[in-house]
C-alpha cells in the first residue's frame, strides 16, 4: 500500500515557497544551489525531496520542465561516496535528448563534490568509447535502457555497488515497448537500493513497474496547472477526413515562429508534412523510423528555429524541451486528459505565453468533456471558416541551419564557430543564432538570407586553425 502525498499546488503563492536550506543536505551542496540560483523548491521538489532523503522509494508524476531532475538528483548525490570508484547510481530515461539533459544537469549540481564522474550511455553513440569510460571508471550513469542492457550483457557495466536507481519518464519508456529492457537491467541491480520512479502520466504498466522493482514506495502526485493567461486554450469542431487541412489553416492563420503539431500515428505525421509542403509550410517530422542522426538533425533545426512546425507522435517527442514554443496542435484529441495537460504544457513556459489549438470532430467531443471536467474550465469553441488567412506568403523560417563538419573531437567549441562568422566571414553577430556542438559536427542558425554566402565563406576559411567543409542542411 502506497502512501499519497499531494504536491503543493503550482499556483500557490510564491512567499509561501519553500527554500532548499529546509532540507537536510550538506552545507557545500547547499551553498552549490544558491551558485546555482536554486532558491526555493518547486512544488515535486518540495513533496518528493523529504521522502526521498529519508531513504524512501519513491513513485512521483511531474512532468518536464517541473524540476524533476534535482527531485531524484538530489537524494542520488547524498548517498554518494565520491571516494569509492565504482557506479553507485543509474538513471534511466528514454530518449538520448534526455539522456543528455539530464546528465548535464546531475553534473551541475555535482559540483559541490570534488571528481563526481557522470557518464552518458545511449543508443546511437559507438560503444567503445563508452567501454573505454566505463574501464575508468564513474559514480553516476545516465542511458537508455536498450544500450545500458548492451552494457550488462557485454560486461563492461558492473552494478554491484549501486545504491540508487531512477526511472525517468517511465510512462514513455513503458509506451516505447522497454519494459522487458528495464526489467532486465533492474533485476542486475542489488536488492538493497533506493529507487525513484517518475512519470509524467499514470498509466496501468506503472503500477506493474513499481510492483515489481520498488520496495513499498511513497506516491507524490502533482496534478498540472495552467494559467488561462498563459496558455490560451481554442477548441475547432471539424470533419474527421478535414483535419490535415486545417492545420494548415491554423498556421496560416496563427502564423507561430514554433509549433509542435500532435498525431495519433507515424503514417498521419507523414501525410500531415506533405499537406504542409503543399500549402508553403516548412515542416519536419519526427518518429521513431528515424535514426539517431537523422533524429538529432531535426530536434537542431526546430529548437534553433530554422524550422517552424514539428510533426510527432506523443512517443517521438518525449523528453522534448523546447524553448519559446509558441504553439500546440492537437491534430487528434487525445483520449487521455492527462495527456493532453502534458501537451499543452510545452507552450506557455516560465514568462511566455503560447497557443493550445486542437480539431475535434462530432465523436470525439466527449474526450473534450473529460478534458475540461479534469482541468476546470469551459471549452472555448471557435469556427475555422471565420478565420482569417493572412496574406504573408509561405510560412518559412528566418533561420536556416548549417552543418560543419567537426565537433568536439576536434576541440570545437560554440566560440569559435561565432568568431568565425563574425570575424573573417563578416557577418553580424544579430545573423547567428543558436551553436550546437556535438562529437562528430557542429550545427550553427543562420539567417536564412546569408546561408548560401555563409557556406561559401565559412568554406573557403577556417574555424579554429582548420579547414572544414560545411553545408546547409536541407529537406
Amino acid at each position: 500500500m502506497t502512501e499519497i502525498t499531494p504536491a503543493p499546488s503550482p499556483a500557490a503563492d510564491p512567499a509561501a515557497s519553500i527554500p532548499f536550506d529546509t532540507l537536510p543536505l550538506p552545507t557545500a551542496l547547499l551553498d552549490n544551489l544558491r551558485q546555482l540560483e536554486y532558491r526555493t523548491m518547486t512544488p515535486i521538489q518540495a513533496a518528493s525531496l523529504p521522502l526521498a532523503l529519508a531513504g524512501h522509494d519513491l513513485i512521483a508524476q511531474a512532468k518536464t520542465g517541473s524540476g524533476k531532475t534535482a527531485a531524484f538528483a538530489l537524494p542520488m548525490l547524498c548517498r554518494l561516496d565520491p571516494r569509492r570508484f565504482a557506479v553507485q547510481a543509474m538513471v534511466l530515461c528514454p530518449t538520448r535528448e534526455l539522456a543528455d539533459q539530464v546528465s548535464k544537469e546531475i553534473r551541475r549540481l555535482a559540483r559541490f563534490a570534488d571528481n563526481i564522474k557522470v557518464l552518458s550511455l545511449c543508443g546511437g553513440a559507438p560503444m567503445k568509447p563508452q567501454m573505454a569510460s566505463l574501464e575508468h571508471g564513474a559514480h553516476i550513469v545516465v542511458g537508455t535502457p536498450g544500450r545500458l542492457m548492451d552494457h550488462l550483457e557485454r560486461g563492461s557495466l558492473k552494478l554491484d555497488a549501486l545504491d540508487s536507481l531512477v526511472l525517468d519518464e517511465a510512462d514513455r519508456m513503458l509506451d516505447m515497448g522497454f519494459h522487458d529492457d528495464i526489467a532486465f537491467v533492474a533485476r542486475r541491480c542489488p536488492a538493497q537500493r533506493q529507487t525513484l520512479l517518475f512519470s509524467a502520466t499514470y498509466p496501468e504498466g506503472i503500477a506493474r513497474l513499481a510492483g515489481e522493482f520498488l520496495r513499498q514506495p511513497r506516491e507524490v502526485k502533482l496534478l498540472e496547472q495552467h494559467a488561462e493567461s498563459k496558455i490560451r486554450q481554442r477548441f475547432y469542431e471539424i470533419e474527421h477526413a478535414a483535419r490535415l487541412e486545417a492545420v494548415a489553416t491554423l498556421l496560416k492563420h496563427y502564423r507561430p515562429a514554433s509549433t509542435l503539431a500532435f498525431c495519433n500515428t507515424r503514417q498521419q505525421c507523414r501525410d500531415l508534412v506533405e499537406v504542409l509542403h503543399a500549402h508553403g509550410i516548412a515542416a519536419l517530422t519526427l518518429n521513431g523510423e528515424l535514426d539517431q542522426r537523422e533524429r538529432d538533425q531535426v530536434l537542431i533545426r526546430f529548437a534553433n528555429r530554422s524550422c517552424p512546425v514539428l510533426v510527432a507522435t506523443d512517443v517521438a517527442a518525449r523528453g522534448l524541451d523546447i524553448e519559446r514554443l509558441e504553439a500546440v496542435i492537437n491534430v487528434d484529441v487525445t483520449p487521455d486528459p492527462e495527456v493532453h495537460v502534458h501537451r499543452i504544457g510545452r507552450t506557455g513556459r516560465g514568462d511566455e505565453a503560447g497557443w493550445a489549438l486542437s480539431l475535434c470532430s462530432q465523436p470525439d467531443k466527449r474526450r473534450v468533456v473529460n478534458i475540461a471536467q479534469m482541468m476546470g474550465f469551459e471549452p472555448e469553441w471557435h469556427d475555422l471558416a471565420a478565420l482569417e488567412i493572412a496574406d504573408d506568403g509561405p510560412l518559412l523560417p528566418a533561420m536556416t541551419t548549417l552543418q560543419i563538419m567537426g565537433g568536439r573531437k576536434d576541440k570545437i567549441r560554440p566560440g569559435d564557430i561565432l568568431g568565425a562568422l563574425t570575424g573573417a566571414a563578416g557577418f553580424g553577430r544579430e545573423q547567428v543564432g543558436k551553436i550546437t556542438v556535438m562529437d562528430q559536427s557542429s550545427y550553427v542558425a543562420v539567417s536564412r538570407d546569408i546561408a548560401r554566402d555563409a557556406v561559401r565563406r565559412l568554406s573557403a576559411g577556417k574555424v579554429k586553425g582548420k579547414a572544414l567543409r560545411v553545408r546547409v542542411l536541407e529537406d
